[in-house]
C-alpha cells in the first residue's frame, strides 16, 4: 500500500467488515482511496477484478478510475473489472437479461429529444417546452420509483395532473417501440432483482464487492438497485459528501445518506478531512460557510498548505464592468506571476452568466474554453443527420429507423410506429426488418404500409450506393431527397434554422473532405464517427481560462478561483429562495469556494438588468457568512490618488524591468 496515505485513507481502503461509508470532504483524495482499495482487494484479498464493480457518475470519472487502477495493478491484472457508470451498468443488465424484461437485447435507447417527441405525441400537443415539462416531471416520477397508477394519485399540480395522465401511455409506447429511455436503465434492473430471485443471486455472485463515487449524487432508485445488488452482507465502500450535495433538482436524494445507516445499522463511517488541494484561508471561509446548514454528520476541513492568499470580494458597478474587472485581474496577475491561462476559472450560477465574460476575455485576447458545453455531436441536427447514417450501418438500430422515418416525417405516425413496434416485438425482429415482413400487411393499413416501405427501399438504395460512391455526393443527395432544410425553416423560426443548416452543412462538408483524404466510403465512416470529437476541445489540455458553472465545475479544481454574480437573488437564487432550498444553494457556494488552491476572488454587482428596469442588487448572504479572512476590496473603478496612481505606475515599471522587457 502506497506510503502517502494518511491513516483514515488507510482505514477506508482496509475496511472489509461490512458496509462503509467514506465522507470525503472536497480536495481529500477519494478516487485515490477508490482506486488503491480495488488494488487491495485483488492484491491482498484474493478478489478477482470481474466481481468488482466500482460505479461513477460520469464515463469522464470511469475512464480517470479505471487507468489509475491500471497504473497500480500493472501488467492487465485489472481484466475484467467493472468500472462504469450507473446507467451502463444498467445497459449491461438489461441486455443480458432483455428477456426477463420483455425485450429484445438490441433494444434502443431513447435520448431526451426522443422521448420529448413522444410525450409531445402522446399528449397530442406539439409545444416542445410543454412536453418537455411533461418529460420532466415523468422522469422525477420514475427516479423515485413511483409508477404510472400512483402518478396518478399523488399529482399535486395542473403539470404533474397533464404529465400522469400521459404517463402511462408513454411507457406502453416505449414498449412498443422495444426502447427504453435513461431512467429504465435503473428502473428496470431494479424491477427485474425485486422480482426474480435467480436473476438478483446471479447478479449478487457476479459482483461480490460494490464501491460507488458521489454517493451524495444518487437518486432513489440508484440506491435501491445498490441495496439488491449488495444484498443483506453488505459487501460495499460508499465514498461521498453531504456537504456537496447539489443534484436535488435532478432527483439526487441527499436522504440517501440517512438511509443508509437505517438500512444497514452496522455500517462503518470514516471520515476524510485533509484536504490537499486548498490553503488554510479558503478551507476555513468553506467551514465557515457550510457550518450554517443542518449537518447529517460533522466534519471540518484542514490543510498542510498554509495560508495562502486573502480572498477578495469586489463590488462590481454592473455585469459588463464585473466581467471587464475580471478579465483585467486574469490579465494582470498573469502577467506578475508567470502562469498560464490555464490556471484560472471564471464560475457561476446560470449559463446565461457566460456571454459578457466572452465577450470581455475576446476583447483581451485572453484564450477561454467552456465547460459542459454542448457537443457538436449532441446538436439535435446533426444527430437527425446521424440516425440515417447508422441506419445505413445497422438496419436492426430502432432508435435511428425511429428518428430518422420520423425527423422529417413522412406520413409516419405514432399509431403505424405502435402497430410495427408491437408486431416487431411479437416476432423479435427489428423495426426495419419487420417492415419487409409478409405478415406486417395485418398489422398495418395499406396507406400506412405504402409509407413505411418507401422510407425502407429509401435506406436500402443509400446503402447500396454507400459503398460505391463518395461519401460527399451521397450526404447532399440525402439532404435533397429529404427535403431537409425546408423542413427546418419549417419547424423552426428562421433564425434557428439558419443556424441550424449552418451546422448541417459544417457537418456535411466535414465528412465530405474526411472521406476524399482517408479514401473511405460513408459506411466506413459512419464506424468511426463516435470516435471523433470534431469541434471539440479537450478541456484538459487547452490552454486558457475555464469558464464553468458551478454544477459542472464539481471534481474540478484550479490555481486561481473567479466566483463571479455572487449576489441575492443569484447566489442564493430567487427561485431556490421561493422554494426553500436555501441550504443547497449554500452547498453550491461551498463546492465553488473549495475548487480553489491558491487564490479566490468574489464578485458580485451592485445593479443589474431585469427587462427594461435596472434592479439594485445586494450581496449575497454568504459572503457574510464565510467569515474572517475575506479582504473587501474597494471598487476597482473607483478614483486613486495622484499618489497612489504614480505608485501603481512605478510598481508595473520595475516589473517589466524584471522580466526584461524594453522600458
Amino acid at each position: 500500500m502506497s506510503p502517502g496515505l494518511n491513516a483514515p485513507q488507510r482505514e477506508a481502503i482496509r475496511y472489509l467488515n461490512g458496509p462503509c461509508l467514506v465522507l470525503a470532504g472536497a480536495g481529500s483524495g477519494k478516487t485515490r482511496v477508490i482506486t488503491h482499495k480495488i488494488a487491495y482487494l485483488v492484491e491482498d484479498c484474493g478478489f478477482s477484478p470481474a466481481n468488482i464493480a466500482a460505479i461513477t457518475f460520469t464515463n469522464k470519472a470511469a475512464k480517470e478510475m479505471q487507468e489509475r487502477v491500471g497504473g497500480l495493478l500493472g501488467g492487465g491484472k485489472a481484466k475484467g473489472l467493472t468500472v462504469c457508470t450507473f446507467h451502463a451498468l444498467g445497459v449491461r443488465i438489461v441486455r443480458q437479461e432483455a428477456k426477463h424484461c420483455g425485450l429484445k437485447p438490441q433494444f434502443s435507447i431513447l435520448d431526451s429529444s426522443d422521448t420529448t417527441q413522444i410525450v409531445a405525441d402522446v399528449a397530442g400537443d406539439a409545444d416542445k417546452a410543454f412536453a418537455r415539462t411533461l418529460q420532466w416531471q415523468i422522469s422525477s416520477w420514475k427516479n423515485a420509483m413511483i409508477p404510472p397508477e400512483e402518478a396518478v394519485k399523488i399529482a399535486a399540480d395542473d403539470i404533474a395532473a397533464a404529465a400522469a395522465k400521459v404517463y402511462g401511455e408513454y411507457e406502453r409506447t416505449l414498449r412498443a417501440y422495444q426502447a427504453v429511455d435513461f431512467d429504465d436503465l435503473i428502473n428496470l434492473p431494479v424491477r427485474l432483482f425485486a422480482e426474480h430471485d435467480e436473476v438478483r443471486e446471479r447478479w449478487q455472485q457476479r459482483l461480490r464487492y460494490l464501491l460507488i463515487d458521489e454517493y451524495q449524487d444518487t437518486n432513489r432508485a440508484q440506491y435501491t438497485l445498490l441495496r439488491l445488488l449488495a444484498g443483506d452482507r453488505g459487501a460495499f465502500t460508499a465514498v461521498g459528501d453531504d456537504d456537496q450535495a447539489i443534484y436535488a433538482w435532478r432527483g439526487a436524494d441527499v436522504e440517501n445518506l440517512r438511509l443508509l445507516q437505517t438500512d444497514y445499522p452496522k455500517l462503518q463511517v470514516i471520515k476524510l478531512e485533509q484536504n490537499y488541494r486548498s490553503s488554510a484561508r479558503i478551507l476555513g471561509a468553506a467551514n465557515t460557510l457550510i457550518a450554517n446548514n443542518e449537518k447529517l454528520f460533522e466534519k471540518k476541513l484542514w490543510s498542510e498548505h498554509g495560508p495562502g492568499d486573502p480572498i477578495r470580494v469586489v463590488g462590481a458597478r454592473d455585469p459588463e464592468n464585473e466581467a471587464q474587472l475580471v478579465a483585467m485581474r486574469i490579465q494582470a496577475h498573469k502577467f506578475e506571476f508567470g502562469t498560464q491561462f490555464s490556471d484560472y476559472a471564471i464560475l457561476y450560477r446560470g449559463n446565461h452568466q457566460a456571454r459578457l465574460f466572452e465577450q470581455q476575455l475576446r476583447n483581451h485576447k485572453i484564450p477561454y474554453v467552456i465547460s459542459g458545453g454542448q457537443s457538436f455531436f449532441d446538436k439535435a441536427e446533426i444527430r437527425d443527420l446521424i440516425s440515417y447514417l447508422r441506419l445505413m450501418l445497422n438496419p436492426d438500430d430502432d432508435l435511428a429507423f425511429i428518428r430518422a422515418i420520423t425527423t422529417p416525417r413522412r406520413g409516419v405516425g405514432p399509431s403505424t410506429l405502435e402497430a410495427l413496434g408491437a408486431y416487431a416485438g411479437k416476432r423479435h425482429v427489428s423495426l426495419f426488418e419487420a417492415a419487409f415482413e409478409e405478415g406486417v400487411a395485418q398489422h398495418l393499413n395499406a396507406k400506412q404500409l405504402e409509407a413505411v416501405q418507401t422510407f425502407g427501399q429509401f435506406i436500402n438504395r443509400l446503402t447500396f450506393r454507400a459503398e460505391r460512391e463518395p461519401a460527399g455526393r451521397l450526404l447532399e443527395e440525402l439532404l435533397t431527397e429529404t427535403h431537409y432544410e425546408a423542413w427546418l425553416m419549417s419547424s423552426c423560426d428562421t433564425r434557428e434554422a439558419d443556424a441550424k443548416w449552418f451546422n448541417v452543412r459544417d457537418f456535411v462538408e466535414w465528412l465530405g473532405r474526411k472521406g476524399e483524404q482517408d479514401g473511405k466510403n460513408l459506411i466506413e465512416l459512419t464506424q468511426t464517427i463516435n470516435l471523433i470529437s470534431m469541434l471539440d476541445k479537450d478541456d484538459a489540455e487547452f490552454e486558457g481560462v475555464q469558464l464553468a458553472t458551478l454544477h459542472a465545475s464539481k471534481g474540478l479544481e484550479f490555481k486561481h478561483v473567479f466566483l463571479v454574480g455572487v449576489e441575492e437573488g443569484m447566489l442564493p437564487h430567487q427561485s431556490a429562495l421561493d422554494e426553500g432550498n436555501l441550504e443547497e444553494e449554500r452547498r453550491l457556494m461551498y463546492v465553488g469556494i473549495t475548487r480553489a488552491q491558491r487564490s479566490l476572488t468574489i464578485t458580485w454587482c451592485e445593479r443589474r438588468k431585469a427587462g427594461a428596469d435596472v434592479r439594485v442588487c445586494e450581496a449575497s448572504r454568504f459572503i457574510g457568512e464565510m467569515g474572517e479572512g475575506i479582504a473587501m476590496a474597494r471598487k476597482d473603478d473607483a478614483p486613486v490618488s495622484q499618489d497612489e496612481g504614480k505608485a501603481r505606475l512605478a510598481n508595473i515599471k520595475a516589473l517589466l524591468a524584471a522580466k526584461g522587457a524594453p522600458g
